[in-house]
């Protein structure tokens, strides 16, 4: 069976996690952000291992220990009761990164609607990046090279999925307004997407 998936889409500091975690706590909408996922990992979890090493230099994680956290920690929901598959709307934050990663998640994701969080505004990326760097100990989204990097490598690794799933998908949000406005507008389409209204 696949996931119903909507999949929150945008550069890093666009809002994407402000947005999931609240779509999380709506009733049969499951939120999973990679990045939060891989910074909660013990240090003795040779992913985690992995994730500092490349999240430190702003690179992004290799696909296949990506996949395989994810996979790992959908699953545990499962056997949990936390995610019900047969009820539940799966909300990604943070994945699928690049078409490799799309490609191998074809057959398990029912991917429904994509909401990109469009922010034209450099300047506020890299003050949201550095402001939630502070707030939440997140030392990889202080220094502005790492930054730069990672911006970079959103535009040429990341972008291209939004091609991979087609256009007719992607909803555009405006991510320079206030989270409550941008909240409205992704709820305001969620009501129209069909087999998104349970």
């Amino acid at each position: 069976m696949k996931y119903r998936t909507i999949l929150l889409f945008g550069a890093p500091g666009a809002g994407k996690g402000t947005q999931g975690k609240i779509l999380g706590t709506i009733p049969n909408f499951f939120h999973f952000a990679c990045g939060d996922v891989f910074r909660s990992l013990s240090a003795a979890n040779p992913l985690a291992r992995v994730f500092i090493e490349y999240s430190s230099r702003g690179k992004l994680v290799p696909d296949e220990p990506t996949i395989e956290l994810w996979q790992q920690f959908i699953e545990n929901c499962e056997r949990t009761g936390r995610f019900h598959p047969d009820t539940d709307i799966l909300v990604l934050d943070g994945i699928p990164r690049n078409v490799h990663q799309a490609e191998m998640l074809a057959n398990t994701l029912d991917v429904m609607a994509i909401f990109y969080l469009h922010c034209p505004d450099f300047r506020k990326l890299v003050e949201r990046l550095q402001r939630r760097a502070l707030k939440e100990n997140r030392l990889d989204d202080a220094n502005l090279k790492v930054i730069r990097d990672r911006l970079k490598t959103y535009d040429l690794e990341t972008k291209p999925v939004l091609n991979f799933y087609g256009r007719k998908l992607v909803h555009r949000i405006d991510s320079t307004q206030t989270p409550v406005q941008v909240l409205g507008d992704i709820l305001g389409r969620i009501a129209k997407v069909r087999g998104i209204d349970g």
